[in-house]
């Protein structure tokens, strides 16, 4: 008889061997789509778009920001509660901050892990507590998600366009399925007999059910945050629901192409779904002012901070050296 876990190897084989070709196939369709959409811009309307930004616009934009980027950093604050290590606001919000930006602008890998695992670690802590924080971070972030997503989907907020793959009714189903998931982990949270497991070596445990409210609560904000950014830069015909929906929706393509940063899945998505509300110059235009505020200040800035931090850290290591 064969066992599981030679089906298992067999499968993930096989996974392997066609992984890169799609791949491949997926990366060249969208650069395929990109092309036709640059051919489709009027691009001197994009610039007149930007050029024509009011300060009172982009301050506005650039205070959501920063509200969004503290709540993402409160992710942190929890996870802080959940590993029951003294740190202090001071040091856990830097470090919530800095993560998100690397994480937007160069992917889950270098802001999400590696920055968190560099800058925890100098905290002081463990190996095991920084992975559960990161997964704590994740679970909080999808919860968000998810709550928000069911509830906008699942009120037929958002039209897919003709001939799309996934009908406006499908997509209803994918928001009440959603929500049944939230409801689920909620529950689990409060109900559930066993609330730890080990998994490679690191212990996850079910957080407390007020704990888990607190996940959702911070995570549907940042959601909402960031589609309050984009809605005050796009054309002010959109309806604030109907952003944070196609908001939603590319998040989910940027998730799968694994492109840093999201570039051009973003602008394809919104195109898409919105051309028939909103000139495509008029919709590109707000979408690189919200790369710009969102995504490329915020790097810039928190780049500095991590250049501070690391200064202070070599000066310390060099007190400390014997005489």
């Amino acid at each position: 008889m064969n066992r599981p876990e030679s089906h298992a190897g067999q499968w993930h084989s096989r996974w392997h061997r066609v992984k890169k070709p799609l791949t491949a196939l997926f990366f060249l369709l969208l650069i395929v789509l990109f092309t036709l959409l640059a051919q489709r811009i009027d691009w001197n309307e994009v610039f007149d778009t930007l050029a024509a930004f009011k300060v009172r616009t982009l301050i506005i934009a650039s205070t959501l920001t920063l509200l969004s980027f503290l709540t993402y950093a409160c992710f942190d604050l929890i996870g802080r509660t959940y590993i029951r290590q003294r740190l202090s606001w001071r040091q856990v919000l830097p470090v919530g901050v800095i993560s998100y930006a690397f994480n937007l602008n160069l992917s889950a890998w270098v802001g999400g892990v590696a920055m968190r695992y560099r800058l925890y670690s100098r905290l002081g802590v463990s190996k095991g507590n920084i992975a559960r924080i990161l997964g704590l971070s994740l679970a909080t972030n999808w919860l968000g998600y998810m709550v928000v997503a069911g509830a906008i989907f699942s009120s037929g907020r958002v039209h897919m366009p003709p001939g799309w793959s996934l009908s406006s009714a499908a997509l209803q189903g994918v928001g009440v399925l959603l929500l049944l998931v939230s409801a689920g982990y909620l529950a689990a949270c409060r109900f559930s007999g066993r609330r730890a497991w080990v998994v490679r070596g690191v212990e996850i445990s079910l957080p407390s059910l007020h704990m888990a409210l607190l996940q959702l609560a911070l995570g549907a904000l940042n959601w909402s945050l960031m589609a309050a950014v984009i809605f005050t830069l796009l054309p002010g015909k959109l309806d604030y629901p109907l952003v944070l929906g196609v908001l939603l929706i590319s998040a989910i393509a940027g998730v799968i192409t694994h492109i840093p940063a999201g570039l051009g899945v973003l602008e394809a998505v919104f195109v898409a779904l919105l051309q028939h509300q909103a000139s495509r110059g008029g919709l590109i235009a707000g979408l690189i002012a919200y790369r710009a505020i969102y995504f490329l200040l915020p790097l810039l800035i928190t780049v500095a901070m991590y250049l501070l931090i690391e200064a202070r850290a070599r000066a310390l290591r060099i007190e400390k050296k014997p005489d």
